[in-house]
């Protein structure tokens, strides 16, 4: 495993990388985590890429972890066109493409910007694919939600709440795995910069009525690409229900729903995840989409219309 440092565009990005010691060949697998995130949320899929037996990518996005948080466009489009600038640099041709919560709906708009470079798609706990998220999430878009963020979540109150949970512990308690994953994201927004990163990424995805940014209408055009989708039959943030209907849109796609398991199923059960990521790539058959098969699928629509 190596951590290094690309500049793209005069900025910092952060990445993770794991080369196989036999060679990876021509296909790669690149990590996308959430909002809030970082690519420290794959360490546990990280920790097993051995048996992936391929080149694993795991970016930290512009405006989390590591990278630059400048202030600059942090759309779906945007980000999407960093995942192609990270690859390209790395020199990664075609890739899986994995994405977690907010990493899901980049990695469906990375599908649809640059379909030739997706050879498959795995969504977990994905956004982009329904209306439905989290109260949490939403009230990200009230006015006073900027102001509100900074007297929650700044170094102080992140200082005060670390204090309390080593207390908890000398005290014998102890929170599960995903409770401290979830902190870990929204402890970063004591950063200033994360915190707007967050709030732009989040106001331009969601507003009062939940998310605005959909996919289900272009999801035809991948019906060619495998899809592999992974939830948590508790997830309190991006229901289930968005993934079971996603897979009656691709009948193609399979679907694995984790019991007790909620918004971090490859934190919560890597080893069942990285069963399934490797399931998965082994059977399937990488996609290598042209120009013209997208032409072919957009033409046939509008006559269908």
């Amino acid at each position: 495993m190596t951590v290094k440092n690309l500049t793209l565009h005069g900025r910092r990005i952060r990445l993770h990388e794991h080369v196989p010691p036999a060679g990876a060949g021509d296909e790669a697998i690149v990590l996308l985590h959430g909002i809030a995130g970082s690519a420290e949320t794959w360490a546990p899929v990280l920790e097993r890429c051995a048996g992936l037996g391929r080149r694993v990518l795991a970016p930290d996005l512009p405006g989390h972890g590591e990278s630059e948080a400048p202030r600059a466009d942090y759309g779906l489009g945007a980000m999407a066109s960093t995942v192609r600038d990270v690859l390209a640099v790395s020199g990664v041709r075609h890739a899986t493409v994995v994405g977690h919560s907010l990493g899901g709906g980049i990695a469906l708009q990375f599908a649809y910007q640059f379909p030739e470079l997706c050879d498959r798609l795995v969504l977990v706990g994905s956004a982009g694919l329904g209306p439905e998220v989290s109260p949490v999430l939403r009230a990200a878009a009230l006015p006073g939600a900027p102001a509100t963020m900074a007297l929650a979540v700044n170094r102080v109150t992140l200082a005060i709440a670390r204090a309390a949970a080593r207390l908890g512990r000398r005290l014998g308690g102890s929170l599960k795995i995903e409770t401290r994953e979830l902190l870990r994201h929204f402890g970063s927004l004591a950063d200033p910069a994360r915190r707007r990163a967050f709030l732009f990424i989040a106001r331009s995805l969601i507003d009062l009525r939940g998310q605005r940014a959909s996919a289900v209408d272009k999801l035809y055009l991948a019906e060619s690409v495998p899809v592999l989708l992974v939830w948590g039959a508790r997830d309190p943030l991006i229901p289930v229900a968005h993934g079971r209907r996603t897979a009656e849109l691709l009948p193609d796609s399979r679907l694995t729903v984790l019991e007790n398991v909620k918004h971090f199923p490859h934190v919560a059960d890597p080893d069942r995840f990285c069963a399934l990521l490797n399931e998965f790539v082994s059977e399937t058959a990488p996609a290598r989409l042209t120009l013209d098969d997208i032409v072919t699928r957009l033409t046939a629509q509008d006559r269908a219309l």
